[in-house]
């Protein structure tokens, strides 16, 4: 199958695929198009709307990132600002609770007090990626298309992908913005002629960040341990969460979340409901008999993504240490294809702020490029 050609193809629909779109709307540039392996948009922002029954409520709780610090990631800030988002800031009020070891019971401390401060979106991190959907056409978006191979012709890029069915489609481009992380790039897409072999060493370093995580969310009718003068945040060495927050919306239900410390490779060695169980036992260790018995609860292990988590990610072959380069420095490639997910970006690589920064970044070195005529 075949479809118009834009002058511009969007790898991702992520966070920075899709404000990188936003951003060539600002520009007065339409000629675009973004390809989305999965059915859905968002990347590695998604959420669950628990329904709790007593009272009909149904609230967004974040099963991917949770917070920006505006007072440190200004742009990030301004973003919200302009798009007209209500935040709230993360409850950090009250004692936190510190879990040593097996052999010893929990330890209630004072909190902490960061100097910066967490803030949330209301209605979840998907409120930011529906409000960018807003601004962009929705013909300018295809889900479930995988692309699967980049030509670079001697005039332009032929873009090869195809759907969940095998059906293929391709395209003639100019500049492709690659909104997937390094690793998912190398993994899923074939690159002719081939990416420097320094680039794909760098690209293949470097850790996706989230991709042998998992968190867990239980959901309450509201947020009883505020009324025992505890924040929800929790520090563990024994887990299987090692660290657990309050996950409340501003009003409404209460919920706590926690970051899962088994490693990826453990968790594929026992089932989901079991690891759910011991996370419900743990917050009953923690916060009292009510916590462990949550209305509702969930497991998001992206570690069983495959458009997230690549082989290296799972094996633990991570490093974080330098952002490496968004693109080739010469040869076919050279200011034809840019790096923009989070993971390239070299002031908060991983954060959401990071998708902001690398997809700014690349958007102002393609039109740079488009400029000097390359």
């Amino acid at each position: 199958m075949n479809t118009p050609s834009p002058r511009i193809a969007i790898v991702g629909a992520g966070l920075s695929g899709l404000y990188a779109a936003w951003q060539l709307e600002l520009h007065g540039i339409h000629d675009y198009r973004v390809f989305e392996a999965q059915q859905v948009m968002g990347g590695r922002i998604a959420s669950v709307a628990p329904l709790l029954a007593e009272t009909g409520q149904q609230h967004r709780l974040d099963l991917g990132p949770t917070w920006f610090w505006p007072e440190h990631q200004r742009e990030m800030g301004q973003l919200i600002q302009t798009l007209d988002l209500e935040c709230f800031a993360q409850h950090t009020a009250g004692d936190s609770i510190l879990e040593r070891a097996t052999d010893k019971s929990p330890l209630r401390t004072a909190g902490i007090r960061d100097s910066l401060t967490a803030m949330r979106v209301v209605g979840g991190m998907e409120t930011l990626i529906e409000r960018l959907r807003r601004d962009i056409p929705a013909n300018k978006v295809l889900t479930g298309q995988v692309v699967r191979h980049l030509e670079r012709l001697p005039v332009g890029i032929t873009l090869s992908a195809e759907d969940g069915s095998g059906q293929r489609m391709s395209c003639e481009v100019e500049q492709v913005l690659l909104a997937v992380p390094p690793r998912q790039a190398l993994q899923h897409i074939q690159f002719t002629p081939a990416l420097p072999s320094t680039l794909t060493a760098r690209w293949q370093q470097t850790a996706t960040w989230m991709a042998p995580h998992a968190k867990y969310i239980a959901v309450y009718d509201r947020p009883f341990w505020r009324e025992a003068g505890l924040s929800g945040t929790a520090r563990s060495a024994r887990g299987p969460m090692v660290e657990i927050h309050d996950a409340s919306p501003m009003e409404g239900l209460g919920a706590l979340f926690g970051f899962v410390g088994v490693p990826a490779g453990h968790r594929r060695q026992i089932t989901p409901e079991a690891l759910r169980q011991h996370c419900r036992a743990q917050l009953g260790r923690l916060f009292g008999p009510q916590a462990a018995s949550p209305q509702s609860d969930v497991l998001k292990d992206w570690a069983t993504s495959p458009f997230i988590a690549s082989p290296a990610d799972l094996e633990g072959v991570a490093s974080h240490v330098s952002v490496p380069p968004p693109e080739a420095n010469d040869g076919p490639w050279h200011q034809h294809l840019f790096g923009i997910a989070s993971e390239w970006s070299p002031q908060f690589p991983g954060h959401l702020a990071g998708a902001i920064d690398a997809a700014t970044r690349g958007v102002e070195r393609m039109l740079g490029a488009r400029q000097s005529g390359t």
